[in-house]
């Protein structure tokens, strides 16, 4: 299970939403998409494009939780 921690790395950065949209070029549709665990995919410049703008790393954004059986 892949958990997305955008909003916990946005409240570090005190970044919101709106202003990593505007930064990053992704409507903010798509940021809440992401932010909120229901997105099936990433592309890689897209994450690029965030991590630079949050300077940070892929493995800050996004962390591997095994599903227990």
């Amino acid at each position: 299970m892949i958990i997305v921690n955008l909003d916990v790395v946005l409240a570090k950065r005190k970044m919101s939403v709106t202003e990593l949209s505007e930064r990053v070029g992704i409507t903010m549709a798509n940021i809440s998409i992401l932010k909120n665990g229901h997105a099936k995919a990433i592309r890689f410049t897209t994450l690029e494009a965030i991590c630079e703008v949050l300077e940070c790393q892929p493995g800050d954004i996004l962390e591997y939780r095994p599903e227990k059986p």
